[in-house]
């Protein structure tokens, strides 16, 4: 009563390999790379238990939601691993291939699987990796900036080209119209991914008030931190954090105990008094 199937996804279509345990028939084909094509496909199995494999590639959320939604177990398989066990190609690889080998692992209980975050931990993961990606770009039109002083010979700018001290400075530089636009054109898109980057992120403080309580950890380690642990690694990380914190509170207590006992102990006689 188990149906086990493998998705090769690509934004054309979706290529299917899905076998039957009961009657061992094995079907194959194609079906829309959307998420309504994906829960008629589950609707054809009537009530069974459908397993589907699906590479950790662009397109598995909308796949694996839409799984979910017509009652089959979405598996997520991470990309490397599943590569790796395949080992040196022999044959050319297709899409079919790729469906078959990911059905073969997955009902053999050999998929390498990958953890599929809940909403709110996925959120946090977009909104890091954004960010990441608006510093990166931030830092790319500085380095602009720099380029265009250092090929006209202007060197010793300051350290922050964006802020007052920096722009004046830049102000006062003799330059052709074609870098003085460039580097207008740069403080003006720094400015905007300013905007965005200081926009900050919005998560469940219930959950990573707990690292504040442990470790003092700040709003954008946070979200960096969090994100990148599932649900078995936040509460190990969070058991590990308390042995860790009851240690340190136990031996505070041992070295005050211990100086206690030192300020109740009589001082020793000085050289002075055995004479």
């Amino acid at each position: 009563m188990t149906v086990f199937a493998g998705f090769d996804v690509h934004r054309s279509q979706i290529t299917f390999d899905a076998l039957d345990t009961e009657t061992g028939e094995l079907t194959r084909g194609r079906i829309e790379s959307t998420p309504a094509g994906v829960e008629r496909w589950v609707g054809r199995f009537g009530g069974r238990e459908v397993h589907v494999a699906v590479e950790a590639c662009t397109g598995w959320l909308f796949v694996c939601q839409a799984l979910e939604r017509a009652g089959a177990i979405a598996h997520l398989a991470e990309p490397v691993e599943t590569s790796a066990l395949r080992g040196r190609k022999r044959r050319a690889k297709t899409d079919r291939e790729d469906a078959r080998w990911l059905r073969e692992l997955l009902s053999e209980g050999r998929l390498p699987e990958s953890w599929i975050p809940p909403e709110h931990v996925r959120q946090w993961r977009t909104r890091a990796r954004m960010r990441k990606t608006l510093v990166d770009e931030r830092t790319a039109w500085h380095q602009r900036i720099r380029a265009t002083l250092y090929h006209h010979g202007i060197s010793g700018s300051p350290e922050h080209l964006s802020t007052l001290a920096g722009r004046e400075f830049l102000a006062k530089q003799a330059l052709p119209i074609d870098a003085t636009e460039r580097i207008t054109i740069a403080l003006e898109m720094i400015d905007l991914l300013e905007i965005q980057i200081t926009r900050g992120a919005v998560f469940r403080r219930d959950e990573t008030d707990r690292l504040i309580a442990l470790f003092a950890v700040g709003a954008l380690q946070q979200l960096l931190q969090l994100g990148a642990l599932s649900n078995y690694g936040f509460r190990f990380f969070e058991t590990a954090a308390r042995e860790i914190h009851s240690e340190r509170h136990q031996t505070g207590l041992h070295r005050a105990a211990q100086q206690r006992e030192q300020r109740a102990l009589p001082a020793e006689p000085s050289a002075r008094e055995h004479d």
